[in-house]
């Protein structure tokens, strides 16, 4: 069974999608599927649908909402399936769970970032670039754009989000290491514009801006930063682009693109290239 989280639900079977129109059995698959081969208690299926007002009849209708999915099952499996509807979704001790018999996006995106993260953090440059962007590939837009969000898919797809970006900011850093600078520029001028408060994205922006011959303008991102930072927090930028934006400056070597050398496999180690390292 595929199933894809990552963007609108995506669930089928030998090419036939299972996910239901109507929205809280939707909702009840989505949830199932973001917990693939997991017991997800009935307890939590109630308040994903229903929250803190759930109706009396709320067990029984959770109860036709897995039938019906049960029946799409069926009619995707077909009649000489060797594994049949309650086979794939499972009822369980308190719960259900849904048998995908194989990975999940979500699943997928994690294990590549992870080990993309791993690759950065012990030099290994252009191969944790080329995991990050495979991972960041899984993604088709916002995590179950088109399911109806409860308390409980909410927990998750917020998780889902700034594991997204985490993977997001480490695969920016690698390439800006590979000397990418110019590259980036469009896309982290639209994240800076997505993400006001977030210090990391302008941090990445203001670097690459000043390797691209422009420190005027990476100066400029740093008083829009703090003026936001001010505004809608009380809050200074950190000491971190404090420090960045003293190096800028002075025209700091230490900011100067990677050389060509260091681009080939893991990150040059006589100068730090990331506003962390600042």
């Amino acid at each position: 069974m595929e199933v894809r989280v990552l963007g609108p639900l995506v669930a089928q079977l030998d090419h036939t999608s299972v996910v239901p129109s109507a929205a809280k059995p939707r909702q009840v698959l989505a949830l199932l599927a973001l917990h693939a081969g997991q017991v997800v208690t009935v307890s939590t299926l109630l308040d994903e649908l229903w929250g803190d007002a759930p109706p009396r009849t709320a067990p029984a209708t959770l109860q036709t909402y897995i039938r019906q999915l049960r029946r799409r099952l069926a009619t995707a499996l077909g009649p000489t399936a060797v594994r049949g509807p309650k086979d794939v979704l499972c009822t369980r001790y308190g719960g259900y769970a849904l048998d995908v018999a194989g990975p999940d996006d979500a699943t997928q995106f994690q294990r590549l970032s992870a080990a993309g993260q791993t690759a950065l953090r012990e030099g290994s440059v252009r191969e944790a670039s080329a995991l990050l962007h495979q991972a960041l590939a899984l993604w088709r837009g916002p995590a179950l754009a088109d399911v109806q969000i409860g308390r409980a898919l909410e927990v998750e797809t917020v998780r889902l989000e700034e594991t997204r970006l985490g993977a997001l900011d480490a695969r920016i850093e690698a390439d800006m290491r590979l000397g990418r600078h110019a590259a980036l520029l469009g896309e982290l001028t639209a994240l800076a514009a997505q993400h006001p408060l977030h210090e990391t994205v302008h941090a990445q922006l203001m670097l690459a801006l000043y390797r691209c011959g422009r420190p005027s303008h990476a100066l400029g991102i740093y008083q829009r930063l703090r003026q936001c930072l001010i505004r809608e927090l009380a809050l200074e930028p950190s000491t971190r682009l404090q420090r960045l934006q003293q190096a800028i400056l002075r025209a700091d070597p230490v900011l100067e693109s990677p050389e060509p050398s260091g681009s080939e496999g893991t990150a040059p180690r006589l100068r730090p290239l990331t506003p962390a390292s600042v």
